[in-house]
């Protein structure tokens, strides 16, 4: 009898049952093969655009995949650096090997946590079928539980395609799981057939780099986690480079010879795929116009062994592929040591879940990660982390915790799939979030740390570093608004040769760093100043965008009002005959728990949301 048990091993169920255990409950990871946990059967990374800022808020809530990134990275790159800082972000290279290492003997040194390496085969209820008690395994072993978290990635019914083959297998030659999607489906879920890709990997002896444009990583120390310190991560002289190449017009000929040769224009795919993140075959079909499409060669391991053909994903069958790799600059003579593939498998409706992340046709039963329509290892980490979150709050009889739109982009991605669903794999785009601004890479700890600690799953080490680094936050702060300057020759100098003009009246230094190209570093030598580096972006970007990020504050305020409108639970919409058909329709479906909720609810009218909420505050009286 465990509090928690966790099904799955990637990177939902490590922070699933990472999460929980911090939380003192008693809990079960099962998985295949634990040398398989945290596996990375696609892109051989961490972060890039939005998903970066979700490892930051990871980080906040004290997970593991911050610092599993850092200690096993290849290469640090910070993106965007020239736009503004809503869209900056981090993404790494990582070394998929030692990631799996590293994960397995952190969950290993985890109080409260078991590692069990069995196949889950359906889930248990109780004698109303309403609530799931444990987990029957293969060998008909029941594990029962107060709560159940299900993290199956792309493994339940899942199957390999290439060209007009189909085989049945789960990714990276794991065993598929038809017994679990089964047993969902026999409880009343509605489940959803899904598609997603991989490309080649070929063997970097046997390619030619001339050709290609070096893509070297950042020079300076980078980090996910505020734990991770510099002598923990790779030296910059050190970093594995990526490299740049383009399709070319023969690739495209081969592609468009055989495009009927490709699982997915075959027919034999049924799943929907990944719009963000389209096969190569899907691209020439969509993109017509195009001449090339870019490629990356990125590392897969610090042996260097190996290139990962980001962005060439394909399902066409291996003799194809041989063609489509030979064709492209450099790689004429490369050889495939894993030929791409599409795996196609069950998902449960995310409209069937709360934003709780708990099921509302089955009570105690949390899903995360790709088992709820999503793609990337990102996306599925911040899932699993708010499942065992919240798992283990409702053990201790607690509300659970639902991140905002403003205040996360985890709260982002919840929302959208509670309230909106997905046809498709989901994946999370900082064009997603309204309030990108307030939601940086740089301010995660500032906007979580607080909930984290308070839940008790924020461990000590993290709430220190907060406490230091909110404390010279605000003591830097004070000392640029305590230093007058002058307009004396020194001072003009210095802004001169900034190009940030002269300075004509008195001001102090916090208000001169309003200007364009003025930094804390900059200015040191006239107010002798200088916080870390982290805490120096933080107060740079505060002060620099402060007009904006104000005026965002504002609209968020004003949208409050809705959300802190609950809906209660078993709230019966069906009998509201004021409302739009419609609307009664959508609201009875997914549930909404705010008023807020059901305003994104698509289908759903102002004047809809201006009778439902007439109704609430009729029953409230």
């Amino acid at each position: 009898m465990y509090d928690v048990v966790v099904v799955g091993g990637g990177h939902a169920g490590i922070e699933a049952a990472a999460a929980a255990a911090r939380m003192n409950q008693k809990t079960l990871l099962i998985t295949n093969k634990l040398d398989m946990l945290g596996s990375m059967p696609c892109n051989p990374s961490v972060g890039g655009p939005a998903k970066g800022i979700v490892v930051r808020e990871i980080d906040a809530f004290g997970g593991l995949m911050p610092q599993a990134a850092d200690q096993t990275a290849l290469q640090f790159k910070m993106l965007n650096t020239g736009k503004g800082p809503g869209v900056r972000c981090l993404r790494v290279q990582s070394d998929k090997d030692e990631y799996k290492k590293w994960m397995l003997n952190a969950l290993q040194k985890q109080k409260n946590l078991d590692l069990l390496e069995q196949r889950a085969a359906k889930i248990i209820l109780d004698d109303s079928k309403k609530k799931v008690i444990g987990i029957e395994c293969e060998d008909g072993c029941q594990i029962h539980a107060k709560m159940t978290i299900l993290t199956a990635g792309t493994g339940m019914n899942s199957a390999i395609l290439r060209g007009h083959t189909s085989t049945v297998s789960g990714a990276d030659g794991l065993p598929t799981n038809t017994t679990l999607s089964q047993s969902l489906a026999d409880a009343g879920l509605k489940l959803i057939r899904l598609k997603t890709g991989t490309p080649p990997r070929v063997l970097k002896s046997t390619v030619d780099l001339e050709p290609a444009q070096i893509q070297p990583g950042n020079p300076e120390f980078l980090h996910f986690s505020e734990l991770t310190k510099p002598e923990q991560v790779i030296a910059p002289e050190k970093q594995l480079p990526c490299y740049l190449i383009y399709t070319q017009a023969k690739t495209h000929q081969i592609i468009n010879e055989h495009l009927q040769d490709s699982a997915m224009y075959s027919g034999l795919v049924t799943g929907v795929g990944p719009r963000y993140c389209p096969s190569i075959e899907d691209k020439l079909v969509r993109f017509a116009d195009r001449e090339r499409h870019q490629l990356f060669l990125e590392p897969e391991r610090a042996s260097y062994d190996t290139f990962y053909i980001q962005g060439f994903s394909t399902s066409m069958p291996e003799e194809v592929q041989e063609e489509m790799v030979h064709s492209l600059p450099g790689l004429e003579h490369a050889e495939i040591l894993k030929y791409a593939y599409a795996i196609e498998y069950d998902a449960v409706d995310p409209l069937q879940m709360y934003p709780s992340l708990e099921n509302k046709l089955i009570e105690n039963l949390f899903t995360a990660g790709q088992v709820n329509g999503t793609s990337g290892y990102e996306e599925a980490a911040a899932q699993g982390l708010m499942a065992g979150i919240n798992a283990s709050l409702k053990i201790q009889g607690k509300e659970p915790v639902v991140l905002g739109r403003a205040q996360a982009y985890i709260g982002v991605m919840i929302d959208d799939l509670t309230t909106k669903g997905t046809k498709e794999p989901y994946r999370l785009l900082t064009s997603r979030a309204e309030y990108r601004l307030l939601l940086r890479h740089d301010n995660a700890y500032r906007r979580l740390a607080n909930i984290a600690h308070d839940i008790g799953v924020l461990p000590e080490e993290n709430w220190q570093y907060f406490l230091k680094s909110e404390a010279e936050f605000a003591q830097t702060v004070q000392a640029l608004q305590d230093t007058h300057l002058k307009p004396n020759e020194q001072v003009n100098e210095l802004l001169e040769s900034l190009g940030a003009g002269n300075m004509e009246h008195g001001m102090d230094a916090y208000t001169l760093l309003k200007r364009p190209n003025v930094t804390i570093a900059t200015l040191a030598p006239l107010t002798g100043v200088m916080p870390s580096v982290d805490v120096a972006n933080q107060i740079e970007i505060e002060c620099k965008y402060a007009g904006y990020i104000e005026k965002a504050k504002r609209d968020v305020h004003r949208l409050e009002k809705l959300e802190n409108v609950r809906i209660p639970k078993g709230t019966d919409f069906q009998a509201m005959s004021n409302l739009a058909l419609e609307a009664r329709s959508k609201l009875a479906q997914i549930q909404p728990t705010t008023l807020g909720q059901a305003s994104r609810i698509s289908g759903i009218n102002p004047s809809d949301i201006a009778v439902l909420s007439a109704i609430l505050q009729a029953n409230e009286k």
